[in-house]
Order: C-alpha cells, then sequence, then structure tokens
C-alpha cells in the first residue's frame, strides 16, 4: 500500500469526534443494560444462574 500526505482541504474534513462518540454512547449502553439485568437477578425473589464451567447459583 503507497501512502501518500493527505491535502490541506482533506485533512480538514477528517471528524475524529464522530467515532468517539458513537463508541461513549455504545459504552453506556452496555453498561445499563449490564445493570439492569443484574438488578433484576438479584431482587427476584426466587431464582437460577448458571455460568459455563459448571457453575449453578439458586437462591430462594
Amino acid at each position: 500500500m503507497n501512502g501518500r500526505e493527505l491535502t490541506l482541504s482533506e485533512r480538514q474534513a477528517i471528524c475524529p469526534g464522530e467515532a468517539l462518540a458513537l463508541t461513549a454512547v455504545m459504552a453506556v449502553l452496555a453498561i445499563s443494560i449490564v445493570a439492569v439485568v443484574v438488578y433484576r437477578l438479584l431482587k427476584s425473589t426466587k431464582g437460577t444462574a448458571k455460568a459455563p464451567g459448571g457453575w449453578s447459583f439458586t437462591w430462594n
């Protein structure tokens, strides 16, 4: 791959903040979904949870 230097107008057209903002929004969304799932799991009066490796948790 042969690289070339960008012109001034091409450099000004690049907006790196868009990718950063999208990444931040996706991270906040993922964290909030996990928080809701964990909250509902721990607040349930009766339930089970199974994790890989044969781990099993049950509470009443």
